[in-house]
């Protein structure tokens, strides 16, 4: 079963929920976690995994022979993101807008234009957990490259596909390109929010994302207790489901910050995860490995 955690905006706690979930499942099954956040991964400073594989990840971007070129423009024509143009007589290319779809190449009818590959980031892979019981998977886009959806796919690819498997996929905050590419394929996806005006406007914006892609989902309110009520209201009127709500509490805070494990600390927030998990299978209509 994959399961997507991901938030509407960054802050709320979705990878504390993703590590600690991971950290609450390995005990029991076959359990995987993909930090698809590539732009900025911070899993791994909670699992501390052991890497044992490092892949780099390339995108094919056009190169034109300029003596086989007669500057048709069909190569301009076809590029939805304008990676490549034609001015002043000669066909330019600019690898960073380009997405590597081979169109220019593939339509190209003098055969003037070739691919290379440029590196965009690597993905890094490995164990975790106790007794290495964690399949740890995470992305990196190299610094200065744009595109996060090719790593976050190649990270993806890593996935283990055993139906035992939980695969818990750590999403990229917000409802752009990056998220949509890591929430694709999932069984189900759990946001995470806070009870304040920016969570709900946030979850508002996540919501409207997850009914797009028709992924079932629920709601995990982090920091509960603190802000107003307007949050619960709208899930009410949505019927959009509260599978759990986590206190706000300084003690939690404190051992985020030194990059501390809550499960491992505070046994109540493991039991609080195991009920999480199970209402998920239950949603998704799996039998229950707990």
């Amino acid at each position: 079963m994959i399961v997507a955690i991901a938030s509407g905006k960054g802050g709320t706690g979705k990878t504390t929920i993703a590590t600690n979930m991971a950290l609450t499942l390995e005990e029991a099954m076959p359990t995987q976690i993909l930090d698809c956040d590539v732009e900025e991964p911070n899993a791994h400073l909670f699992l501390n995994p052991a890497v044992a594989n490092i892949e780099l990840v390339t995108l094919p971007v056009p190169v034109v022979d300029e003596t086989r070129c007669d500057v048709c423009g069909r190569c301009s024509a076809v590029c939805a993101f304008h990676a490549i143009l034609v001015m002043g007589g000669r066909v330019l290319a600019f690898p960073e807008l380009c997405h590597g779809c081979g169109g220019c190449s593939l339509f190209c009818p003098t055969g003037a234009i070739s691919e290379k590959p440029i590196d965009i980031g690597v993905v890094e892979s490995g164990w975790a957990g106790g007794d290495g019981r964690i399949n740890f998977v995470h992305g990196k886009l190299k610094v200065g490259r744009a595109l996060a959806p090719p790593v976050i796919r190649a990270v993806k690819r890593k996935a283990h596909s055993k139906e035992a498997y939980a695969i818990i996929i750590d999403a990229p905050p917000g409802t752009s390109c990056p998220v949509v590419a890591s929430m694709v394929g999932s069984d189900f996806c759990l946001l995470v929010t806070e009870p304040t005006p920016f969570g709900l406007n946030d979850l508002v914006l996540a919501v409207e994302m997850v009914k797009a892609l028709k992924i079932p989902f629920g709601v995990l309110i982090n920091r509960s207790g603190l802000g107003d009520e307007e949050l619960k209201a709208y899930c009410e009127q949505n019927q959009i489901p509260i599978l759990l709500e986590i206190p706000f509490d300084r003690r939690y805070a404190a051992c985020y910050a030194r990059g501390g494990r809550l499960v491992e600390e505070f046994p109540e927030l493991k039991e609080a995860l195991r009920g999480l998990w199970q209402k998920i299978e239950k949603k998704v209509g799996v039998e229950s490995k707990l």
